[in-house]
């Protein structure tokens, strides 16, 4: 099984950043840049999910090909680890392409005049050519220990 770790920045309108470090055990790890949903209290489809331990599976999406799962989220279901750029608060006026999910991304930067993650499809095909559609297990921490 993988072992990855989600460290959140802080959270705010345009969005939740982190870093997504994945490790094999074998020594390799491979690093990608994350955006979420702002925090707001785990509320479906506006927020990102709490910190805690997950086990993700990959499986197939009918919007967005094949992805991770994350199981096990409490409240929530259909948490997905897939392609997109942007996560911000949508009542604030600002664009989002999750309801809840990570995107991942091989860097950051801005798009829509908004903090993004960028080169989305190529870190998803970078970790599942990683994890070879292994397990994976998620720990999703804050820098600063809050959630």
């Amino acid at each position: 099984m993988f072992r990855a770790i989600l460290m959140r920045e802080k959270s705010g309108e345009q969005g939740t950043f982190g870093r997504l470090t994945v490790k094999n055990g074998k020594g390799a790890e491979l690093s990608l840049q994350t955006i979420e949903l702002p925090w707001k209290d785990n509320r479906r489809n506006v927020s990102c999910i709490p910190a805690g331990v997950y086990d993700c599976s990959r499986t197939h999406s009918g919007k967005f090909g094949v992805v991770y799962e994350v199981m096990h989220v409490p409240g929530r279901s259909g948490i997905l680890i897939h392609a997109g750029n942007v996560a911000g608060d949508t009542a604030k006026g600002f664009r989002t392409d999750v309801e809840g999910c990570i995107l991942v991304g091989m860097s950051r930067g801005e798009l829509y005049g908004q903090k993004a993650v960028l080169e989305s499809r190529h870190a998803l095909k970078a970790l599942h050519e990683f994890t070879q559609g292994e397990l994976m297990e998620l720990t999703v921490e804050w820098e600063d220990g809050d959630d």
